[in-house]
């Protein structure tokens, strides 16, 4: 027979049997990713057990909305949930007795979909200050670099995506060229923007998805971050450019408002507004 969505059925089968380690002892907590709760919250009905559901984007509702108007404006197929995963997910956050997200902009999403305040938390994620502080050598070759005019090194590091924003970055490269800024991607490139960065080509530089001990090293080259993010639960790089001592140009769908000092630090730019970034 056929099976329209061999993931839902995978979901449930780790599910069953993931619920079924649980219940051969007793627990305090437990804390379960989204998409994986529901039989394990099933089976600890009725115990005294504090459960809680952790979901590290948006309300799924949300994400799929978000993502759909995005597949509508670039005419392109994008990866985002899909009936199933919705329905499973939003039966997951009525069990949790706490949902537990990692920004102020997925908190406002949950909110929105009707989710009691008194059932959902936000914690920021952490990053090592220690391991991606740059040196004083460093920034003041930054500091030097800027102020002798010499182009400006843009980075962007994380998956090259539509949802990430990179429609937009498109248009941000091909209004500014390569005369006063330098581009720089460093992650893997999602199969939906392939296209856009094979014709970015010529207005960047493309790195593969790199170990995190070879991060700082590639923030040290920056004078800017930037992610024109549509839609994010809380991006570690962002954390991580901040830790770099980067200043930061982001959107509020993801961590930018939690992160970013107005005018201080970064600037928090709306969505889809590539005009805005080519401004700031």
């Amino acid at each position: 027979a056929h099976v329209p969505y061999p993931e839902a059925w995978l979901h449930s089968l780790f599910g069953r049997w993931a619920a079924g380690q649980i219940k051969k002892e007793r627990w305090n907590v437990v804390v379960c990713w989204s998409g994986a709760c529901e039989e394990i919250f099933h089976a600890l009905n009725g115990s005294q057990t504090l459960q809680i559901c952790h979901r590290s984007s948006s309300h799924i509702r949300s994400q799929a909305r978000i993502l759909e108007e995005e597949e509508r404006r670039t005419q392109t197929p994008i990866d985002r949930p899909r009936p199933w995963i919705i329905a499973r997910e939003e039966r997951e956050y009525a069990l949790a007795d706490v949902t537990y997200v990692p920004s102020t902009f997925a908190k406002e999403t949950f909110l929105t979909e009707g989710i009691l305040p008194e059932k959902l938390y936000s914690i920021p994620h952490g990053v090592s200050t220690k391991a991606f502080r740059p040196t004083p050598e460093v920034v003041e070759a930054r500091c030097t670099r800027i102020l002798s005019g010499k182009p400006l090194h843009v980075l962007n590091v994380g998956t090259f995506s539509f949802r990430k924003g990179m429609w937009d970055m498109a248009a941000v490269l091909r209004n500014l060229g390569q005369d006063k800024f330098r581009f720089c991607f460093v992650g893997p490139i999602a199969p939906e923007a392939s296209l856009l960065a094979s014709d970015l080509r010529h207005f960047a530089t493309f790195i593969s998805k790199q170990p995190q001990q070879e991060l700082p090293n590639l923030y040290a080259w920056g004078d800017v971050f930037i992610l024109p993010t549509i839609e994010d639960g809380y991006p570690f790089v962002l954390a991580q450019a901040s830790a770099a001592g980067l200043p930061i140009l982001t959107t509020p769908n993801g961590a930018g408002r939690d992160l970013v000092r107005e005018g201080v630090t970064g600037w928090v730019l709306p969505i889809r507004s590539p005009e805005a970034f080519i401004e700031r």
